[in-house]
């Protein structure tokens, strides 16, 4: 017979346990080394994330110019990404304006832009045509939105910037508030 010490199922036994505690203490100061050095740095590369314009990245404190207006990388209060604007009457636009399009990955909020048809829209059975107006990305719940912020006319267009062509849709497009 076995002693327990030469017993090989209390062995294996004991071996698996240890190398259990190694396993599960290493990962636990990995995890401490990871806290420790990866929270500070997140948190210091959010106050710094720079800004988006047409995908185009621009750095914290930058400013560009587009549409008469000067927009400036700043951050809101919770440390994300955002466009401040000034009137800049008579400042030639610095970067391309494609137009109002889908915005995740392409601008930051605050960025102001001349309509397209994408930004159509219908009340009751009227379309209201999107290249009529300018809009403004804002977030709201972490999904981002363009919003109406004037008529286009507020809107220089200089070069680099294409005007937008008009709408394809009329209010036949329009059935109960429902674009189709």
């Amino acid at each position: 017979m076995f002693t327990s010490a030469q017993h090989p199922r209390t062995h294996t036994h004991t071996s698996r346990s240890r190398w259990r505690t190694r396993v599960l203490s290493a990962a636990a100061i990995a995890v401490g080394v990871f806290a420790l050095t990866a929270t500070p740095s997140a948190t210091a590369n959010a106050s710094h994330a720079g800004c988006l314009w047409a995908s185009a990245g621009y750095r914290q404190g930058g400013t560009i110019w587009a549409g008469g207006w000067a927009f400036t990388c700043t951050t809101d209060g919770f440390g994300a990404a955002r466009w401040n604007r000034t009137p800049s009457p008579g400042h030639i636009g610095s970067v391309y304006s494609p137009g109002a399009g889908n915005p995740v990955g392409q601008f930051s909020p605050g960025a102001l832009q001349p309509g397209t048809d994408y930004n159509d829209y219908c009340v009751g059975n009227q379309l209201i045509e999107g290249p009529g107006d300018i809009y403004e990305l804002f977030s709201v719940g972490g999904t981002l939105l363009w919003r109406s912020a004037g008529p286009v006319s507020q809107w220089a267009f200089d070069s680099p910037v294409i005007r937008p062509d008009p709408t394809w849709r009329s209010s036949s497009n329009c059935t109960d508030g429902e674009l189709s």
